[in-house]
């Protein structure tokens, strides 16, 4: 094992073997993970309403346990544990799986010879093995991991055209989280004087893991012949292990169909609420 601090912060990082200083530090959501928590921590002090300005938690030290390696060489997961703790010796939970942000896609598909006003609309789900969760047929939102910083749009279309044999601009995703939370904070813009600067997008399991998901949607007229050509279709990257079969579903049978899944949730209440209040 190796320990080196961060510049900074003074906050010292206990590696296990194998795994080097630059090899964390160039991983961005490890980075991206200090910078949100260093920063919300600092709001204690800075507002004397927080709840814990009269004793308030410090990030004291991190210790890496484990790490995966894509490919063999670029660092795609850590499990690590952080003590963050106050002056009474008080700690919050801080077992942490850094695996970064990721995009999901709700996709409607709307028959050309339905009238404009139609409520005729049908989802895409994809319907994979996910080992971690014990299945070999889960039915969920397309989704996928987010290569580089700040390319969510980019890397929604990318899983579109992967998943689903779609060739959609990125321009043409509209995010139904930044719609939704767009203002809703206190104070304005996110990020902004006393705000956390927490990503517009949704947290899956903020009890243990930094993931979040902003969920994009599509809609677009395709014959209808053409629906029953999706149900059925194997996609996915095979290269990369992906054995993906389409499932179209009825949007108004969707929250019951991707009940196992969190982003199709979510993205399903967001499409409603946003068109309820014509946002969408």
């Amino acid at each position: 094992m190796s320990t080196f601090t961060l510049q900074d912060h003074g906050i010292p990082v206990t590696l296990p073997d194998g795994l080097s200083e630059e090899q964390v530090l160039g991983f961005h959501p490890f980075t991206s993970w200090i910078k949100t928590l260093t920063h919300s921590l600092s709001l204690q002090a800075r507002d004397t309403t927080h709840p814990f300005h009269g004793d308030p938690y410090r990030l004291r030290s991190v210790t890496v346990q484990s790490f995966d390696l894509f490919g063999g060489q670029r660092l795609g997961f850590l499990k690590l544990t952080s003590d963050v703790s106050n002056g009474a010796g008080e700690r919050l939970p801080g077992a942490v799986f850094l695996r970064g942000p990721s995009v999901a896609m709700l996709v409607a598909l709307v028959p050309d010879d339905a009238p404009a006003d139609t409520d005729e609309r049908y989802a895409l789900l994809t319907v994979q093995p996910r080992v971690a969760a014990g299945s070999l047929a889960l039915a969920e939102l397309p989704a996928g991991m987010v290569d580089d910083e700040g390319q969510f749009a980019g890397a929604a279309a990318r899983e579109i055209r992967e998943e689903l044999g779609l060739e959609i601009p990125a321009r043409e995703l509209r995010d139904l989280t930044a719609l939704a939370l767009r203002g809703a904070e206190q104070g304005g813009e996110e990020g902004g004087e006393g705000e956390e600067d927490l990503a517009r997008a949704v947290y899956p399991s903020p009890g243990g893991c930094d993931e979040f998901i902003p969920v994009y949607y599509h809609e677009r007229r395709v014959p209808r012949a053409q629906l029953g050509e999706w149900t059925g279709r194997l996609t996915g990257l095979r290269d990369h292990g992906e054995k993906i079969t389409l499932k179209l579903v009825r949007m108004q049978d969707l929250w019951r169909e991707g009940a196992r899944d969190a982003k199709c949730l979510a993205a399903l209440a967001l499409w409603e609420a946003l068109r309820r209040e014509k946002k969408l």
